[in-house]
């Protein structure tokens, strides 16, 4: 009696150990890899001829496509050709590509051809070539490149890197600020606390000297200094992980990096001190491009769970995010930061409600699009809080639960409070769901 299979692949590496078992050598993998991955393309903003092109081009591959009405014209879509577009439609529009990564590739050698030709929407088509072309490389690829951070050499994709929180505060929304208690000792207690991360697994220490909560007020730059120069020129002294320096503050970064600090990690995405990336492309150092729409008057407190943000409007959750990401992006590299020093993180809990941070964390895979390193920090966070109704020192559970879903969904780093924990969910869900290198 013969038996049935059903199921789906999610990346390369799956489709690659399925074809192995199967007997196919890895000379011959990289066709039916093309042919295996499903793929969808969402691309916004371009003119209705572009939109009209691509939709015809992709039936002619197989594929298929949703375009609005009014920009799909007249023509015959099953030809060897492709149909006569409608010029006459104005405007900008939006089209969802679907088909395999075999027909998008081709997809994308047609659309270079008719670049070249110029004969289609001028030069929209051939940025849109080269935008095709990066993409599908990037989420495509098991090679995702590699940084050397102090002595440790991060390869992004192999194995789930930990990041511990050591928050210098008064006023952590998570209650872990050392500075709470008033004791004079803080900084014994924070090297203190530091090597236990390091002892629980943390790769990266990452101090900060400023709340972040929903709310919470800014802190003078003369305070954060006070707060973090000390405690990173003592850990210096102490270790060999890395450190980052967390602040937006462009001289706190100078500064921490000067004490030993080894990256940046800016909640702000070098949007709010503009002087902030040239700090970063004049160090060389990786920095972190947090995604961020936090505003004080879509914050809401309740005295139990703490804060949350109400009311946030995204037209399209991810589709907004990763647009906002890019023009960060762009910012620092026009200041010449190189994509080699780039992390990106989707800011889960900044400015987006319980319900899009839950979105964003199930659909964290889609910022594979933009090809640089993820890290998510959902460290007993509000959306955790509000959904299990829960204050911060009971959210241990529903933060592994969110770091392990992160992992699948594609996160390189995990910022997290409770280091020895949840680098065991890591290391267990690395081993469900990445294939030995």
């Amino acid at each position: 009696m013969y038996s049935l299979r059903a199921f789906e692949f999610h990346d390369p590496s799956e489709l690659r150990a399925e074809l192995a078992k199967h007997g196919v050598e890895s000379s011959a993998q990289p066709e039916h890899l093309a042919k295996g991955l499903f793929r969808a393309f969402e691309i916004d903003g371009i003119s209705p001829v572009l939109a009209q092109f691509l939709y015809q081009e992709i039936v002619l591959e197989g594929g298929d496509a949703v375009i609005p009405s009014r920009a799909q014209g007249t023509g015959d879509r099953t030809s060897d050709q492709a149909p006569a577009i409608d010029r006459r439609i104005e405007g900008s529009a939006k089209i969802l590509l679907l088909g395999t990564e075999y027909q998008l590739r081709h997809l994308a050698i047609r659309v270079r051809t008719q670049a070249e030709g110029a004969s289609v929407a001028g030069g929209e088509i051939a940025l849109l070539a080269d935008d095709m072309e990066r993409t599908l490389a990037a989420i495509g690829s098991e090679n995702r490149g590699q940084v050397r951070i102090r002595e440790t050499e991060f390869t992004w994709g192999r194995r789930t890197y930990i990041m511990g929180i050591i928050n210098l505060t008064p006023d952590s929304f998570s209650g872990d600020g050392v500075l709470a208690s008033g004791t004079q000792d803080w900084i014994e207690r924070a090297v203190a606390h530091a090597e236990e991360l390091v002892v629980g697994g943390a790769d990266i220490l990452d101090v900060g000297g400023e709340s972040t909560r929903p709310g919470s007020q800014p802190t003078p730059a003369e305070e954060e200094y006070r707060r973090v120069i000390p405690l990173i020129t003592r850990l210096r002294s102490r270790t060999h992980v890395p450190i980052s320096i967390d602040t937006y503050k462009a001289e706190i970064a100078r500064a921490a990096l000067d004490s030993g600090a080894d990256l940046v990690n800016d909640v702000w995405g070098l949007r709010m001190d503009p002087e902030m990336k040239r700090v970063i492309a004049d160090r060389g150092v990786p920095i972190v491009i947090m995604h961020n729409r936090s505003r004080p008057k879509d914050a809401a407190q309740t005295e139990r769970l703490g804060g949350r943000y109400v009311g946030v409007e995204y037209g399209d959750l991810l589709g907004d995010i990763i647009r906002e990401l890019r023009a960060q992006i762009e910012l620092g590299r026009d200041a010449g930061i190189r994509d080699g020093q780039i992390i990106v993180d989707p800011g889960i809990g900044f400015g987006k409600t319980v319900e899009q941070n839950l979105e964003l964390v199930n659909r964290l895979d889609e910022l594979r699009v933009l090809g640089y390193p993820i890290l998510l920090g959902p460290s007993r966070k509000g959306f955790i809080g509000y959904t299990l109704d829960l204050p911060a020192a009971e959210r241990l559970e529903g933060t592994a639960a969110t770091v392990a879903v992160g992992i699948v969904r594609g996160a390189d780093i995990l910022r997290v409070h409770d280091v020895k924990p949840m680098t065991r969910v890591a290391r267990m869900t690395d081993a469900i769901v990445r294939r030995p290198a």
